[in-house]
C-alpha cells in the first residue's frame, strides 16, 4: 500500500470478509485515470466481488492495471462492458469532468456505477445524474474513500451512532495532500477537469459532515480557494476551506491544502475532530506524527474517561460489502442515493461560492 502519494493510496484489510460467492456479484473496470481506482477495485474484490473486465485505451495504464489484476479481461471498446448481461457494476476513475456524463451511459445500459470523488465537476452534471438514477432505478455510487476506506473513520461513526459524544456539535475536518507535481497528469492543473479544489477533495470533507452529524443539508457560511505556491499552474488552487452550518445546527470547518512537507511520512496527516454534548472524539487517520506511522487512530474522551484506540486490521472495510448487497438486492444499507448526492452537491456549492470571492 502506497501511503506518501495519496493518488495511489490503495488500502487492504484482512479484517474485510466476503459477502459473496464467487460469481454471484460481477463487475467491471473502465477509465483509469486516477489511481483511486485500485482502492476501488481491492475493496469489491475483498467483498467477494468478481473482476471480469477492464477498459482503457492507454496502453501504460492498461497494462499496470492487468499487472495488478492478471484476472481482468482487457476488452477494446467500453460498449462491451456496457452490453456484458453479466455485469452488475461498472467501477470506473475517469478524469473528473468526464465521471458523470460516463456515468449516465452506465446507468442507461441497466448497470450500476461506482465512480471515484468527485463524481462531478458542475451542478449541471448532479441534475443530470438525479433524473437519470430516478428514471432508471440505478444506483450512482461514490468513493468517498476518506471515511470509507479508514477504518478509523468508519468506526469514529459506529462511536457516534452508538451515542458515545452524544450528539455533534461541531466538526473540524483538516486534509492537507502532497502534491507530487512530477507525477500528476496534465488534466490535474486544469480546472475544467478537475473542478476546483473543493469539488475535488473537499468532496470527502462534506460527505463526512453528512455522516458524522444529523444534517441531511446545510448552508455554506463562507468558503474561499487560492494558489499560493504554484504559479507556473494558474487554475491549480492549492488551499481551500469552507464553514457550513447543517440543518441539524451541526457546524463544519474543513481545510483542504497541497502543502504536504516532504519530511512527512505519509502523503497527508489527515485529522477530524468531532466534539459532541456528551465528548469529543479526534481520529489521526493516516500517521500519528513522529510515533506511529500506521495511523488508525482514535482519541475518544467521554464521561466514562479517556480512551486511545488503535484500530488497524480490526474493522476492516464494511462499506464494500453492504455496496454489493444492495446491488444485489436493491436497498440502501452501504449510503442512500440522497446522502450520496448531497455530499456532491455541497462540495459544488462551497466550490461556487469560493470562485465568487476570487
Amino acid at each position: 500500500m502506497q501511503k506518501a502519494d495519496g493518488m495511489n493510496y490503495a488500502p487492504t484489510s484482512a479484517k474485510t470478509q466476503p459477502v459473496v460467492r464467487p460469481g454471484e456479484f460481477v463487475f467491471s473496470v473502465a477509465n483509469l485515470d486516477h489511481g483511486h481506482i485500485y482502492g476501488q477495485t481491492n475493496g469489491l474484490l475483498e467483498a467477494g466481488g468478481t473482476l471480469k473486465q477492464v477498459y482503457e485505451p492507454d496502453p501504460a495504464k492498461l497494462k499496470k492495471f492487468l499487472d495488478t489484476y492478471p484476472q481482468a479481461e482487457p476488452v477494446d471498446h467500453f460498449e462491451r462492458i456496457l452490453e456484458d448481461p453479466s455485469v452488475h457494476m461498472v467501477a470506473g476513475a475517469a478524469i473528473p469532468n468526464l465521471r458523470g456524463p460516463i456515468g449516465m451511459q452506465v446507468l442507461d445500459a441497466g448497470k450500476d456505477y461506482f465512480v471515484d470523488k468527485s463524481p462531478f465537476t458542475t451542478l449541471d452534471q448532479l441534475a443530470q445524474a438525479r433524473t437519470k438514477v430516478a428514471q432508471t432505478g440505478r444506483k450512482f455510487a461514490v468513493y468517498y474513500a476518506e471515511r470509507l476506506h479508514q477504518e478509523s473513520a468508519w468506526y469514529a461513526g459506529e462511536l457516534i451512532q452508538q451515542g458515545a459524544i452524544g450528539r455533534t456539535l461541531q466538526i473540524l475536518l483538516i486534509a492537507p495532500h502532497r502534491l507530487n507535481k512530477q507525477t500528476r497528469p496534465e488534466w490535474f492543473f486544469q480546472k475544467q477537469q478537475y473542478g476546483g479544489i473543493l469539488t475535488d477533495i473537499g468532496s470527502h470533507q462534506f460527505e463526512q459532515f453528512l455522516a458524522f452529524s444529523q444534517a441531511t443539508d446545510a448552508k455554506v457560511n463562507y468558503a474561499r480557494v487560492e494558489n499560493f505556491r504554484n504559479p507556473e499552474y494558474p487554475e491549480l488552487e492549492d488551499f481551500g476551506e469552507a464553514s457550513l452550518t447543517g440543518n441539524d445546527g451541526t457546524s463544519l470547518y474543513c481545510r483542504i491544502d497541497w502543502f504536504t512537507p516532504d519530511g512527512l511520512r505519509c502523503w497527508g496527516d489527515g485529522r477530524c475532530f468531532i466534539l459532541g454534548t456528551d465528548g469529543f472524539i479526534e481520529i489521526r487517520k493516516y500517521i500519528d506524527v513522529a510515533r506511529d506511522a500506521t495511523g488508525e487512530r482514535i482519541f475518544l474522551v467521554n464521561h466514562q474517561g479517556e480512551q486511545e484506540l488503535a484500530v488497524a486490521g480490526k474493522v476492516g472495510f464494511p462499506f464494500f460489502g453492504r455496496l454489493i448487497l444492495d446491488v444485489l438486492h436493491r436497498t440502501e444499507d452501504a449510503m442512500t442515493q440522497e446522502h450520496t448526492f448531497k455530499a456532491a452537491e455541497l462540495s459544488l456549492k462551497a466550490q461556487a461560492v469560493a470562485d465568487g470571492m476570487r
